[in-house]
């Protein structure tokens, strides 16, 4: 949809796909948009809420881990206080068997582990943020090439299962440039143990982005990027079998399935 300006000036934007399954996104409808904008939770998460075909919807990234069954969230409008109910389906992912030459990526020593600590608390910080701005979540793919690992998948390194796979490869060479898939504000970029030459971008309310295993990183934290923007360059850095792009979406503190914002998917 082309985007127009909402109440009190807030941009309507295309909705992300509804489909509430563990890694998914449910698209929750709280009403016309003639009021001011509700606040919506999920437990203590801040949910974000955005202004589509003029009503409000909030979006709840639902974690890998649910079980079917019935969620709940909070909506306040004024000092009116509401719950809304999302019934999550069953959604089950294949296996991937990966061979890593690095053995230390399969199995850290004491020092590895202690920076893997660190950078954890870093990661984990990023991803609880909420910021006020409205987000875009029509997102454009960020590097030009086939998708490979989908996310979700029940990975294994050289036999051992690790956590899924929560993220969407895209499969391109080293040096391919990688662009922002919507606007937003560098969150924080680094060298992180597994994850390699890494940017954050948080898009607002939320919704956070980042990209692995890059080969250069062109942008700063604090910096303001545009969509289509370059971050950097696809690389093989981290754990990782090739070059490749690893591009993840977190929305309310939860990795969900980046292809659920891809216009037209």
């Amino acid at each position: 949809m082309s985007l127009a300006l909402g109440f009190a000036g807030v941009v309507a934007v295309a909705a992300p796909r509804h489909l509430p399954v563990p890694g998914g996104v449910a698209v929750i409808d709280l009403g016309p948009a003639r009021q001011p904008a509700p606040s919506a939770r999920w437990n203590e998460q801040p949910l974000a809420v955005i202004s589509d075909n003029n009503r409000w919807f909030a979006l709840l990234g639902i974690p890998l881990d649910t079980l079917p069954g019935e969620l709940q969230i909070s909506v306040i409008s004024g000092s009116t206080e509401t719950r809304k109910s999302v019934v999550v389906g069953i959604k089950n992912y294949p296996e991937q068997r990966l061979t890593i030459k690095d053995r230390r990526k399969v199995e850290p020593n004491a020092e590895d582990l202690a920076r893997i600590e660190r950078e954890k608390e870093v990661t984990d910080a990023i991803k609880r943020r909420f910021s006020d701005a409205a987000p875009a979540t029509d997102f454009a793919l960020p590097a030009s090439g086939p998708l490979s690992s989908r996310f979700g998948l029940r990975r294994v390194f050289n036999g051992q299962p690790r956590n899924p796979h929560a993220g969407l490869d895209v499969a391109v060479g080293t040096g391919a440039p990688v662009k922002a898939p919507a606007a937003g504000v560098v969150a924080n970029t680094g060298d992180y143990f597994f994850n390699g030459n890494t940017v954050f971008i948080d898009h607002g309310q939320g919704l956070i982005t980042a990209y692995m295993h890059l080969s250069r990183i062109d942008v700063r934290p604090g910096q303001p990027v545009k969509k289509g923007e370059i971050l950097g360059a696809v690389g093989a850095t981290g754990r990782v079998t090739g070059p490749h792009l690893h591009w993840a979406v977190i929305l309310n503190n939860t990795p969900v399935d980046p292809e659920f914002f891809l216009a037209g998917r």
